[in-house]
């Protein structure tokens, strides 16, 4: 099975401008490509986590990517599924978010003896002169067009800023600039960025009479059509300095049965015969998938090492057999917050944060969501004392967070 038809069958293309084309062009190898990831945050998501294995299958497979960090898009902003303006960064701020990007990629991508290359969108657009892109590519675009995107749609309804309104422009710019510069006729993103990619397209088309291509990859969504990625305590970052490999795997861990297969199926890079044989899997078995889910995530982003590190630790809270306490999440307790030799439950959910302030803390405490070594705490005056601190204990938040104290 070649990687098209690959892709196909693991349900990962939404939409294509020319489908014979794209498919002649990766299943030949050797097709420079890009995907543009804007600097947001300082760290790769979940959200992220459909493009990056695209760009590593699409790489195995003997294609060539252009990962385009959007250090000048960051600038404006993409207004693509969102409901508000997002909010403006520092130039300071996107060149350091870039540079995190960056430092991540490389576990999922080979830079090696330029198999692919990482390039910045600030190089070429934070130097254009206005008018003369207004003259170059503003007339190419008919804004009647433009507020047909779905996109724009979204904003219209509370308000459209102009500066979102460039977003489409600039972003089709750089597919332009690729074409130029970089023979790149072929620009891969997430379905969200169908209208934005046809922009692209299009002014190739119309500045250079050439033909580009695009093709969408199915959003991350779970089976009751909500996108992936969030938690009760947030985003599920790549970092593991932001969401613990533990963290990381128990996300995956907790997978609903009905999206478990799919999600082996368009994330991992498992055999699809070996998939098809879990496909019949039913009760107890879907256990099974979801470990297998979760390890070979964890694998991907963090490494086997932490992997099986989060999955002993999983184990020995969850049972199973084989778990190793020494790896649950723990949180070290300088004594110095110690009072009169103990400590307050609501201190130390906020120290340790399991909570995110003291408040939020009382409030956890008043739904019976904290229990410490299995033994639920729902008085915001109850303290632990040093002697009890000195064994360790275990807290749970919810039914799925644990979090083991080590006094130091």
């Amino acid at each position: 099975m070649q990687i098209y038809e690959e892709l196909v069958a693991r349900g990962l293309i939404a939409q294509v401008t020319d489908e014979d084309k794209i498919k002649e062009m990766i299943n030949k190898g050797g097709a420079t490509f890009y995907i543009g990831i804007d600097p947001t945050a300082d760290s790769l998501h979940v959200g992220h986590f459909m493009q990056l294995c695209l760009i590593k299958r699409l790489q195995m497979a003997g294609n060539r990517p252009i990962i385009l960090l959007g250090g000048g898009t960051g600038y404006v902003g993409d207004p693509s599924g969102r409901s508000d303006m997002r909010s403006m960064m520092t130039p300071e701020t996107i060149r350091h978010n870039c540079e995190c990007f960056q430092k991540q990629m490389e576990r999922f991508v080979d830079f090696s003896d330029g198999k692919a290359i990482v390039l910045n969108n600030a190089d070429w657009l934070l130097n254009l002169n206005y008018v003369d892109l207004l003259r170059e590519v503003g007339a190419c675009f008919s804004v009647n067009n433009m507020l047909r995107a779905e996109c724009y749609k979204q904003r219209m309804e509370k308000g459209l800023s102009f500066l979102e309104f460039n977003y489409m422009i600039m972003q089709s710019y750089d597919f332009y600039y690729l074409f130029k510069n970089y023979d790149c006729a072929l620009q891969f993103g997430g379905d969200d960025q169908w209208s934005n990619m046809l922009g692209g397209t299009e002014l190739i088309r119309r500045k250079l009479g050439k033909d580009a291509y695009a093709m969408t990859i199915t959003l991350l969504l779970n089976s009751e059509g909500k996108k992936m990625g969030k938690t009760a305590n947030g985003t599920v970052w790549l970092n593991p300095d932001k969401t613990s490999p533990f963290e990381f795997y128990q996300y995956w861990r907790n997978t609903d049965d009905k999206d478990v297969i799919r999600f082996i199926k368009m994330l991992t890079f498992l055999p699809l015969e070996e998939i098809e044989k879990m496909s019949s899997w039913q009760g107890s078995e879907l256990n099974t998938a979801k470990d297998i889910l979760a390890y070979e995530l964890t694998s991907l982003v963090h490494g086997k090492e932490e992997a099986e590190k989060a999955r002993k630790a999983s184990l020995s809270l969850f049972g199973g057999g084989n778990g190793d306490e020494k790896e649950v999440p723990s949180y070290l307790l300088d004594k110095k917050e110690l009072k009169d030799n103990k400590i307050s439950i609501v201190d130390l959910l906020a120290l340790s944060k399991l909570a995110s302030s003291k408040s939020e803390a009382r409030r956890l405490l008043s739904q019976n969501g904290i229990s410490i070594d299995g033994r639920v705490i729902n008085d915001p005056s109850y303290t632990i004392c040093e002697a009890e601190l000195e064994t360790d204990i275990l807290i749970k938040k919810g039914k799925k967070t644990f979090l083991k104290i080590v006094l130091n």
